[in-house]
């Protein structure tokens, strides 16, 4: 009976107090790692923890574009002229 009662305080010890620091530890390791991999993938543009720059002010009414695609070169304008059709039923 003692050793039963021994053994059930030491698996409530672990469970209570040794598991969820494990689980914390093991947890936030997995986070940080996944982290650095968004970073690494995204070019460092903007590491956790820090907030984004922010772009320089226009003036009121000016619109600021960031990209601006580069001209068709052989002079060729691609317009979508439809795609095909496709017979509709309606299910019940």
């Amino acid at each position: 009976m003692v050793k039963f009662l021994l053994t059930l305080l030491i698996f409530i010890f672990l469970v209570r107090y040794v598991v969820p620091a494990l689980l914390r530890m093991l947890i936030g390791s997995f986070v940080q790692k996944h982290a650095r991999r968004y970073n690494d993938a995204f070019g460092e543009q903007a590491p956790f923890g820090q907030p984004r720059p922010t772009p320089p002010p226009t003036e009121p009414g000016k619109v600021r574009v960031d990209y601006v695609p580069p001209p068709t070169t052989n002079g060729q304008h691609t317009e979508f002229k439809g795609g095909e059709y496709v017979d509709f039923e309606e299910i019940k």
